[in-house]
């Protein structure tokens, strides 16, 4: 076979390809087994039909037709090895020449990957924000810890701002009361803003026992849209009361005994999560930084194949939270014009980072292993609530192991950038960013070590044995497809041994039969 590449623009190739006659002949010889089985020819039993009877009872231009389609796909895919290209999308292929015998033509038009050329990672540079905790960080993390085991405590004043009263509401349009609009002992938070327009006001300075009217529109209900008399009535008014930080309450609220153990804990979980958020964001703008240095030309189909995609997506998405895109681009303050071009400019940027992160990861020599597959799906079944057996079922049935491992592939390509370009914080420290990833593994490590370890019964688990295998899942999907492929292949084959022992007896018969079609 022999291919020639013609560039008809810096993003589609024309591919020629060449096939002699003997590269065509397998599939030819399956083009008569197939007509053979389908023809229903006098004197002939389905798929005993000989190539010559086919010749001139079918034609062979209909075989020839049958053969090139079969062949095409694989003439298709060997070329685009032998051209060297990245194929994007399906080809537009034209057949130019079929010459009984002798050969066999065709073009194949495709979008291909853009060629380009990757910088010195070491000559980029990004900055992050810091990732100091300061004891301001540890304070409002406390507080917000102590919101949590707050308590009410009934007041003996007027309400207000921020108080909790607890108040019965009546709504009444024209001096009819509106039934899907009562309420009574309902807790409500002044200042909140969370039911009435006007409640906030009509409450403040009210005391128990107080009754006060107020006009309002309803919100929802029979009545929605109508402006209403809304008569509240104040049955207590309590205030929040945090208790006091101290050991009494690191005992209450952690397993440390004193406030001192508490804060020294808080800081290295702020720390932690604060190393982790740095090190998000020096990946996510460093592979920000290489793609902005790159310039290349996108493919249009392709690119509009992915702008298809992110557009099913949202509107997956608006179906699943039954919000109306109108309501979902108010909610962004968005118009609809202003939402397409973002939605393209997306689209063409995703194209652009996969690009770069698939080049890198060539270059790079990069491979994914079993353990990092595993990860993935793992992490995968846990963002969409289902485990890891089911999901990696479902990648196998639905022929998407190419993608996770794609995906495998480029998380690791973005963590070399990450690694490569120089990246400082605020304050103008270096970060490194290698040595903070190999930190944050080093303490989910032990954190997952020591939760197996609680979790687990004396004398009957190892930690080990809690790992998921999915290799194992992923393999036992392969084989019950094969299982199912063998079993077709079983099934033809007796069919075949049947035919051959009905064949002996009718030899003879199709002989003569034979014969005179051929004389005719």
């Amino acid at each position: 076979m022999k291919t020639d590449v013609e560039e008809l623009s810096p993003t589609r190739v024309r591919l020629s390809v060449e096939v002699s006659f003997e590269e065509l002949k397998p599939s030819l010889d399956k083009a008569y087994k197939e007509v053979a089985q389908q023809a229903r020819i006098p004197g002939f039993r389905p798929g005993k039909v000989p190539p010559r009877v086919i010749d001139m009872r079918i034609g062979r231009g209909a075989v020839l037709s049958e053969a090139v389609n079969d062949a095409l796909p694989e003439f298709y895919s060997k070329a685009v090895q032998e051209a060297d290209v990245f194929a994007l999308g399906q080809p537009d292929v034209e057949i130019t020449q079929l010459d009984d015998g002798k050969e066999l033509t065709f073009t194949a038009e495709v979008e291909v990957r853009p060629k380009f050329e990757l910088p010195d990672l070491s000559t980029l540079s990004v900055t992050v924000d810091n990732a100091e905790v300061t004891d301001e960080d540890v304070d409002e993390y406390l507080n917000n810890l102590r919101e949590r085991f707050a308590s009410l405590k009934t007041a003996q004043r007027p309400a207000e701002d921020g108080d909790f009263a607890t108040i019965d509401l009546s709504a009444s349009v024209d001096g009819e009361l509106v039934e899907d609009a009562q309420a009574t002992s309902q807790s409500y938070q002044l200042g909140g803003g969370t039911m009435l327009d006007g409640l906030d006001d009509a409450l403040t300075g009210l005391s128990a026992g107080d009754t006060t009217t107020f006009k309002s529109e309803l919100a929802g209900g029979a009545a929605e849209g109508q402006e209403a008399d809304i008569t509240v009535t104040v049955q207590a008014v309590k205030v929040k009361e945090l208790p006091p930080l101290d050991d009494d309450f690191a005992q209450l609220a952690s397993e440390f005994d004193t406030l001192d153990e508490l804060r020294e804990d808080t800081r290295k979980q702020l720390e932690r999560v604060k190393k982790l958020q740095q090190t998000t964001q020096a990946r996510d703008k460093a592979v920000d930084a290489l793609v902005d240095a790159i310039d290349m030309p996108l493919p249009e189909k392709f690119t509009e194949h992915e702008l298809h995609h992110a557009r099913e997506n949202i509107d997956n998405q608006l179906a699943q939270m039954q919000m109306s895109k109108e309501d979902y681009l108010t909610s962004i303050e968005k118009t609809e014009e202003e939402f397409d071009t973002d939605l393209v400019e997306q689209s063409q940027r995703s194209v652009k980072v996969s690009f770069v992160l698939d080049e890198l990861s060539r270059t790079e020599n990069l491979s994914v292993n079993q353990a990092e597959l595993s990860y993935f799906v793992a992490d995968q079944a846990q963002r969409m609530g289902v485990s890891p057996d089911y999901f990696a079922q479902q990648l196998v049935q639905n022929n998407q192991i190419n993608v996770a491992v794609t995906e495998v592939l480029r998380g690791k390509a973005a963590t070399i950038v990450a690694e490569r370009v120089a990246i400082t914080d605020e304050a103008g420290h270096p970060i490194d960013v290698k040595a903070q990833i190999e930190s944050l593994n080093a303490d989910v490590d032990q954190m997952l070590a020591a939760q197996a370890a609680a979790a687990q019964p004396e004398g009957d688990i190892e930690v080990s044995d809690l790992s998921v295998d999915v290799a194992g899942t992923i393999e036992s999907a392969d084989d019950e497809a094969e299982l199912d492929d063998e079993a077709e292949v079983d099934e033809e084959l007796a069919a075949d041994e049947e035919d051959d022992e009905l064949e002996s007896d009718e030899e003879d018969e199709e002989d003569e039969l034979e014969a005179e079609d051929a004389e005719a």
